[in-house]
């Protein structure tokens, strides 16, 4: 709402009635009024930068034309170039600090760089100048409820149901604010208002029934879930929670009623598979929906759809063995046939077994032919094995699916890398920096390769800077660019930078390392002999060359 609020101010103003610009008459003259009007036209061809070239030149004609600059800030935010936008709108407000249209702008622009408290004092104006701005008590009124700010959030709804008692969103707030002040007479009243304004709305009845549940008044909660159900027989969200609680109060007959027939009705109805993934799985409510699944299931146990949820719940629950069973349940053809697969797999794994996920993954490969995340996976496994060609032949397979596959070429990069060969672990980061420019793992692993090998360090630099931009707190990233100041020579840089590493991920065997080596090439031994101690600790393999530090450090010690 929001956003769309932002972009959707209206370009095509009635020019005619607008005293700011000069009428010219003949484009030869060119005038302000062309330059506008050129503005318009390439706007709607969609050329905004051309636009914004014509209403430049307007403003250079007419300088001191409100209405010219207010549509270049427009088109500012329209190109989301937010700065130049603030910059213009900031200027319209040192000559007309009161002028409302230009304070929703800048508003809005401030809001949109995460500046609440200036978007704040900006819509306050605005309320204060002209009460009749609906949406703008909804937008303070969002900023004070995220900052949980009840007393002002409370003050602004109150404003906007005063000056439109038909706003339903007003009074929907006010509630909750009475809701969470503990005043649920008044919440109950206020919900009830947003409903009788709005009575398709679900979440002024959630609450309702929170407040219902929260004060023990059972009758009351399976009354709201009637009248919901009598309003609307077909909101399925409404029915499974319905069958929830008369199953949570003991009453289970009923909630076979409700929810037995589900089980027969979702193979043609996608709803209630939609729903109770809403409801129950995107939430992580693995309980609850094993309790409705447990009533639903019944009525389609060969259901391929709710035998997936099913395995999801159990394995949310780290119940591994009747995740397997659901999950093996999950015919071929099927939407979540991948998925169970993948899960199928990974449960494998997470029993050591990584050789079965292997043989599992191959088998259903068949049965997916056309799948490039099967293959991801396969080469997963076969990496983690350290059978580094068989991963390599199975990525490269999947990249002959989908060759526009990021992760895909990811994980094949660091295969090669792994498997010995540096030039094809390089070309093929590359790739994946073409395709994704912004991929910050690729950049710092392309980066962190080049300092490794201690050559194109300054392009080495410029990939793990901008890595850093993506992910400024990744504690492996700063490692990175330490290694490459190490590499360059700046060993205090280095230092400082490995530090910082080792804070952001305190037990990495490979950090540590660096800036034991750090410490030692700043000529602190005492620290260099800690670290290195403290990465052997942490290591699982390649232990020898650090304990060969140790050993050399000790002897000088000694």
């Amino acid at each position: 709402m929001i956003l769309t609020f932002l972009l959707g101010c209206p370009v095509n103003q009635q020019i005619t009635k607008n005293k700011e610009i000069q009428m010219t008459a003949s484009p030869k003259a060119a005038g302000p009024y062309y330059y506008f009007i050129e503005s318009q036209i390439q706007r709607r061809r969609g050329k905004a930068d051309k636009s914004i070239q014509f209403i430049n030149q307007a403003i250079e004609r007419d300088p001191d034309s409100s209405f010219l600059k207010k549509e270049l800030a427009k088109l500012y935010v329209q190109v989301k170039n937010t700065p130049r936008a603030l910059s213009v709108a900031e200027a319209l407000l040192e000559k007309n600090p009161d002028d409302v249209e230009t304070l929703i702008l800048f508003g809005r622009l401030k809001q949109s760089v995460k500046d609440l408290d200036a978007a704040g004092k900006a819509y306050r104006k605005v309320i204060s100048l002209d009460p009749e701005q609906e949406n703008i008590y909804i937008l303070l009124g969002r900023i004070y409820m995220d900052k949980k700010d009840y007393d002002r959030a409370f003050t602004v709804y109150e404003g906007l149901v005063k000056h439109f008692p038909e706003s339903y969103v007003g009074f929907f707030f006010l509630g909750k604010i009475y809701a969470e002040r503990g005043n649920f007479n008044e919440a109950e009243k206020a919900f009830k208002k947003t409903l009788a304004l709005q009575p398709d709305l679900e979440e002024p009845r959630s609450e309702l029934i929170r407040i219902y549940r929260d004060r023990g008044q059972n009758e009351k909660v399976l009354e709201t879930y009637a009248d919901i159900l009598g309003e609307n027989p077909d909101d399925i969200g409404a029915r499974l929670e319905y069958g929830y609680i008369q199953h949570e109060f003991g009453d289970k007959d009923a909630a076979e009623v409700l929810l037995k027939p589900l089980g027969t009705e979702s193979g043609g109805n996608p709803k209630i598979i939609q729903k109770l993934i809403q409801l129950y799985l995107n939430p992580k409510k693995y309980k609850e929906i094993l309790v409705v699944l447990s009533y639903i299931l019944p009525g389609a146990p060969e259901s391929s759809d709710l035998n997936y949820l099913t395995g999801v719940a159990y394995s949310g629950l780290n119940e591994d063995e009747k995740a397997m069973n659901h999950f093996q349940k999950v015919l071929k053809g099927s939407r979540f046939y991948q998925n169970s697969v993948v899960h199928i797999a990974f449960l494998y794994q997470e029993r050591d077994n990584t050789e079965e996920a292997i043989r599992f993954l191959t088998a259903a490969r068949k049965n997916l032919p056309k799948s490039p995340d099967i293959l991801l996976y396969l080469g997963s496994f076969y990496e983690e094995i350290g059978e580094f060609e068989k991963a390599i032949d199975a990525l490269q397979d999947g990249v002959k699916l989908d060759g526009k596959h990021v992760r895909l070429l990811f994980r094949l990069g660091v295969v090669y890398d792994k498997a010995g060969n540096k030039d094809n672990s390089i070309e093929t980061m590359k790739k994946v920096i073409r395709l994704d420019p912004k991929n910050a793992n690729a950049l710092n692993y392309l980066g962190y390769t080049y300092a490794d090998l201690g050559k194109n360090l300054d392009e080495a630099e410029r990939l793990v800077r901008e890595a850093l931009t993506y992910k400024p707190d990744d504690g492996y990233i700063t490692d990175s660019l330490g290694w490459v100041y190490f590499k360059k020579e700046e060993y205090d840089k280095a230092l400082e930078l490995l530090k910082k590493a080792a804070s952001l991920v305190a037990d990495d065997p490979i950090i540590l390392e660096h800036l034991g080596d750090a410490y030692l090439k700043n000529n602190n031994e005492a620290k260099a002999l800690e670290y290195y101690k403290r990465s052997l600790q942490h290591r699982k393999k390649d232990k020898e060359d650090i304990r060969k530090k140790i050993r050399d450090l000790s002897k000088k010690e000694s």
